[in-house]
């Protein structure tokens, strides 16, 4: 068995005190830490503005899977955490879009939360990958 491998993609922000994706089995297995509306430069995308942060989020995935070769067709779970349930249909209307492509869908947990680590930020995903290839 091979050890986890931690690391932290160019292209999305690079975080103090914790890693953007770690790999587990061999590569198979990817976790990826909760995305919110950053950009590769940690500037928030979209203050106030519900669709534009699902938007980048939803963008920040992607970018983590592809990160690793894969796609949102290898992710297995999410996790949504979400400031106002007033949001969900604009959520909803991200992650349909995003995921257009997906036949069978990602098992899936939302909440709300009173607050995210930024008060301006709306939205995060964290996500659990399995890359069959």
């Amino acid at each position: 068995m091979s050890a986890p491998v931690f690391s932290n993609p160019d292209t999305l922000v690079s975080p103090p005190g914790y890693t953007q994706l770690v790999e587990v089995s061999g590569g198979k297995m990817v976790f990826i830490a909760g995305q919110v509306a950053l950009d590769a430069a940690g500037v928030l995308v979209g203050p106030g503005n519900f669709a534009l942060q699902a938007d980048q989020v939803f963008r920040n995935l992607r970018l983590a899977m592809e990160s690793r070769g894969g796609s949102f067709k290898d992710i297995i779970k999410i996790s949504v955490f979400i400031t106002d349930m007033a949001y969900l249909p604009a959520f909803r209307e991200a992650r349909d879009r995003h995921l257009a492509d997906i036949k069978t869908p990602p098992a899936s947990t939302l909440v709300q939360v009173a607050g995210l680590f930024r008060s301006d930020s709306m939205l995060e995903i964290e996500a659990v990958a399995w890359m069959a290839s």
